[in-house]
């Protein structure tokens, strides 16, 4: 029996895929929310889990979904005949999930152990115009801090470009260009500098290493190819390492404000990962950092987080001096569309 936490955490986990452009993720969670599991290893760890296993907790369907398209990524021969670009029915798939479950299991736990590091560029287009919100906002210099950051794909958001029909924003000469529906105002056309960037992560990836990229594209869905060919692009052009460790405590060491420069610290569906206590510290701190804020030493905190919604991740800013709060808008988690209001 599939326990009812379980049924609901994959339900829930098939309806945000299939909103979020993925027939095949929704049709592969659902039936795992439904059809009746193999007995052994991976059935054990995944029934028997505790905390929150949904979307807004632990991930663990994506764990396991990623943990399974690693495997078809390398050319594993029974998942190739049955996931995309491969049409099956629903019978053929989950005979070939329950297979695998069972045979790749010391695989598939180990990928458990890890939360999903998707690090999809695509949200980087928030990233582009908040950079050029700011520029045009302060005048200064960009030292960014990204908590979260996994394989560092977006700690270069600005060397991506933004393209919103005829206007282009961001990099002159980009790695990639991103083309997300719009709406709203369009953030202004400063020009940006970032003059330094670093990020941290429990688990960073390095990009140039093989099984490092090999996890950055598993957790992209098997049947969206147009966000494969921008991370291989990204993690091609990708090179500033993560620093692993606490985010918050890594965070701590980045606080002194520097004279001439704007800190931008940001996370892109990264926060929720947090400890709830480390969310606490995290907060204050950040929030202290402002009191010493000047007009010379700005400082900002920007989130694409998941705040319950069912319509995509809220993007907030904070600027100090002065604690200023602003709703930008929202945006989709796969950077698809974003709902810009700006500053207003």
């Amino acid at each position: 029996m599939i326990p009812d936490a379980i049924k609901q955490a994959f339900a829930y986990q098939s309806a945000a895929c299939a909103s979020l452009g993925s027939p095949f993720m929704g049709k592969l969670m659902q039936l795992c929310a439904e059809r009746p599991w193999p007995e052994g290893q991976i059935a054990d760890r995944i029934f028997t889990w505790q905390g929150d296993i949904s979307p807004l907790g632990q991930s663990v369907p994506l764990r396991l979904a990623g943990a399974l398209h690693a495997l078809c990524l390398q050319g594993h021969p029974v998942l190739t005949t049955v996931y995309p670009p491969h049409t099956v029915t629903d019978d053929t798939l989950w005979d070939a999930v329950r297979t695998t479950l069972v045979n790749d299991a010391a695989h598939i736990d180990t990928w458990l152990d890890s939360a999903p590091q998707t690090n999809e560029v695509r949200r980087a287009a928030t990233l582009i115009a908040v950079g050029h919100l700011l520029s045009d906002r302060y005048g200064l210099p960009i030292r960014t801090s990204e908590l979260g950051a996994s394989g560092g794909l977006n700690l270069h958001w600005d060397s991506y470009a933004l393209q919103l029909g005829d206007l282009h924003f961001g990099s002159p000469d980009p790695a990639l260009t991103l083309t997300p529906d719009w709406s709203g105002p369009l953030p202004p056309r400063t020009p940006l500098a970032v003059t330094s960037r670093s990020g941290v992560d429990l688990n960073p990836l390095d990009p140039s290493d093989p099984d490092h990229a090999l996890r950055l594209q598993a957790y992209l869905w098997p049947d969206q190819p147009e966000r494969l060919a921008l991370t291989r692009a990204a993690i091609s052009a990708a090179k500033t390492s993560v620093t692993k460790g606490d985010a918050i405590d890594w965070l701590a060491r980045q606080l002194a404000h520097q004279q001439g420069q704007l800190h931008l610290i940001y996370s892109t569906v990264a926060w929720q990962y947090f400890p709830a206590e480390k969310q606490v510290m995290g907060t204050k701190m950040i929030e202290t950092a402002g009191t010493a804020a000047t007009a010379d030493t700005p400082l900002a905190w920007f989130g694409m987080e998941n705040d319950g919604s069912t319509h995509g991740a809220a993007l907030t800013l904070r600027l100090w001096p002065g604690d200023l709060r602003f709703e930008l808008g929202r945006a989709d988690f796969h950077g698809r569309w974003v709902e810009w209001r700006g500053l207003a």
